[in-house]
C-alpha cells in the first residue's frame, strides 16, 4: 500500500518562521543528545522547495 502524500502551501513569511522554529528544535535536540535527523530531513525539504502560485478566490 502506498503511503498518502501531504502538500502544505506556506507563504514566505509562514516558511521562514517554520525554517527558525526547525532550526531552533534542532539545537534543544542537540542539546539533550538526541537524534536530528529527521529535523534535517524536514530543513532540507523545505530548502528545496519550489515556490508555487496559487490563486485564492
Amino acid at each position: 500500500m502506498r503511503e498518502q502524500k501531504y502538500h502544505l502551501y506556506l507563504s514566505e513569511d509562514e516558511c521562514r518562521f517554520l525554517v527558525q522554529n526547525l532550526i531552533w528544535f534542532q539545537s534543544k535536540l542537540r542539546q539533550e543528545g538526541r537524534y536530528t535527523d529527521a529535523v534535517d530531513d524536514l530543513i532540507i525539504k523545505l530548502s528545496k522547495a519550489k515556490p508555487k502560485k496559487i490563486r485564492v478566490t
